[in-house]
């Protein structure tokens, strides 16, 4: 377990050092925006291009990924939903729980793929990340809208306009149609690549607010356990009952062991959801994190 916590020292770090830069007003509310608006318009994608572009994907990881996603995220929402019609819970908070269990943050799960495991570790955490990507934010938006003032249309667009989800589209339509990738790319897109992580480490520190914690104690607490604990023991006893292999059983129940993302804030905003509380989960479940990551993954690795 001492290696695993070694290795994750440098991303608990980054995320550290985003947060006191922001404390102390270092740097501007105005060049977080644009760190963040950078990494997810230019970095993040061209790291999800360069790592589907060249990497030996077969149909048989792509179906075991979908069979996991639509087994653990139906089971995870139908309790949810049970959940809103016993509690009446409305849908601006019913929002922001769906978030806090379905939503994961890249960042800190492509840093902890490209620190532990090989990488045809990261090629499957990547093709994970091109399919779960749009289902996720599909998820999310009819969780925080009210069915009979759903857009359909205008969700489809917005997904259609996501560079995350363009980044993995056409690292896949690349790969598919064998062209070989010219040495220069290559070299360009790497560079563009390695930013990502850690500019996309420190926005998530610096994006941490601490306000909700005090008064929304209980169900951030519960929202926390539910995606950091029950949901990677849903998807390990997934898992094992279908058969996967070391590797894919690791990844999987790492996806699923990550934090809520932080982009989440901004769409319950948006949205008009519980902004707050959603800061609050993030918040609460990045520093949970750091507590059970090691512990997952020592059980798993091990």
């Amino acid at each position: 377990m001492y290696s695993i916590v070694l290795s994750l020292v440098p991303l608990i770090g980054l995320i550290l050092i985003g947060y006191f830069l922001k404390q102390k007003s270092y740097l501007t509310d105005e060049f977080w925006a644009g760190a963040e608006k950078l990494n997810y318009f230019v970095f993040f994608p061209a790291m999800l291009f360069g790592n589907l572009a060249q990497a030996d994907i077969h149909m048989e990881m792509v179906s075991k990924i979908l069979v996991i996603l639509l087994v653990v995220f139906p089971i995870a929402c139908a309790v949810l939903y049970i959940l809103k019609r016993i509690f009446q819970t409305p849908t601006r908070r019913f929002g922001v729980y769906v978030q806090s269990n379905v939503r994961f943050n890249t960042y800190i799960g492509l840093a902890v793929v490209a620190s532990l495991f090989p990488a045809e570790g990261m090629t499957i955490f990547a093709l994970l990340l091109a399919i779960s990507i749009p289902v996720v934010n599909i998820i999310s938006v009819l969780a925080l809208t009210d069915h009979e003032n759903m857009n359909f249309r205008a969700v489809i667009i917005s997904l259609l306009k996501n560079p995350l989800i363009l980044g993995c589209l056409v690292g896949v339509l690349y790969n598919v149609s064998g062209l070989p990738l010219w040495k220069g790319a290559e070299s360009l897109i790497y560079q563009l690549a390695i930013c990502s992580l850690p500019m996309g480490l420190m926005c998530v520190g610096a994006a941490l607010q601490f306000v909700a914690l005090k008064k929304e104690s209980f169900p951030l607490m519960i929202n926390t356990l539910s995606r950091l604990c029950l949901m990677p023991i849903l998807a390990w006893l997934v898992c094992k009952i279908l058969g996967f292999n070391a590797l894919e059983t690791q990844i999987f129940i790492l996806y699923f062991a990550l934090p809520t993302a932080s982009a989440a804030y901004i769409l319950t905003k948006v949205l008009g959801g519980d902004s707050q509380l959603m800061a609050g989960v993030i918040s609460l479940q990045i520093i949970g994190a750091a507590i059970t990551l090691p512990i997952v993954l020592t059980l798993i690795l091990h």
